[in-house]
């Protein structure tokens, strides 16, 4: 009987040894190994996300901060692969940031020319999103990517755009759990920050290829703009 006891006994405490180490373990803070993992996890569900589509249109919020200004705007962004975007600005009106494949377009109503320049040597905040129209790889567009946990249940995945490191300190992705970005928050290096966030987004809808195409106002000049230095 005291045999059986202490059986009994023994056996309780390797259990309850068991669970305070497992108890520890869940408990035991994430290393920075996992949130590497966690995050490549999360970025290649955003490559799956897009990879997939072949069009995407969705409303946008654009905000502004720096060098003493703040300004916000909004509008439509509309995407197809490969190669095309068009940012159609409902407020100011008339504004229009365009990207057919060969060229960026650049216009707002009532300006005296509109701007074009090479898609290859384009260096525009808006730009970053040009890796949504081609085979996207997060980890290949962004260095030394992290994790953050954000509100609502989403997350932030950050890095360092890759050939724009002298202009770009930091982007920032709100993504949710499926891959789909809802936010883009960029920081230059000047520390002035740009804010995107994204509505209603649809995927794969019906979108002529004319979209893409930009015919200059009657009367209004193109001048092909300089490259950045």
């Amino acid at each position: 009987m005291t045999r059986g006891l202490l059986s009994r006994a023994g056996r309780l405490l390797l259990a309850g040894a068991m669970l305070s180490t497992s108890l520890q373990a869940q408990q035991r803070p994430p290393s920075a190994q996992d949130s590497a993992q966690d995050a490549q996890e999360l970025a290649k569900r955003v490559d799956r996300h897009y990879n997939q589509i072949h069009s995407l249109k969705a409303g946008f919020t654009e905000s502004y901060e720096g060098l003493g200004m703040r300004r916000s705007e909004s509008g439509t962004l509309t995407l197809l692969k490969p190669g095309r975007m068009r940012w159609d600005y409902s407020s100011p009106s008339g504004k229009l940031f365009l990207l057919d494949g060969k060229y960026a377009w650049f216009y707002s109503k009532g300006d005296p020319q509109v701007q074009r320049i090479p898609a290859k040597q384009l260096d525009d905040l808006r730009s970053p999103l040009r890796f949504l129209l081609g085979h996207t790889e997060l980890e290949k567009e962004l260095s030394g990517l992290t994790l953050q946990s954000a509100r609502n249940g989403r997350f932030v995945l950050s890095g360092q755009p890759k050939g724009q490191e002298r202009r770009v300190r930091r982007l920032s992705l709100t993504v949710t759990t499926d891959g789909v970005i809802t936010g883009i928050e960029i920081e230059e290096a000047d520390g002035a920050l740009t804010r995107f966030s994204f509505t209603a987004e649809q995927t794969n809808a019906s979108i002529p290829a004319e979209t893409f195409r930009f015919t200059a106002p009657a009367g209004v000049p193109v001048v092909d703009a300089l490259p950045p230095v």
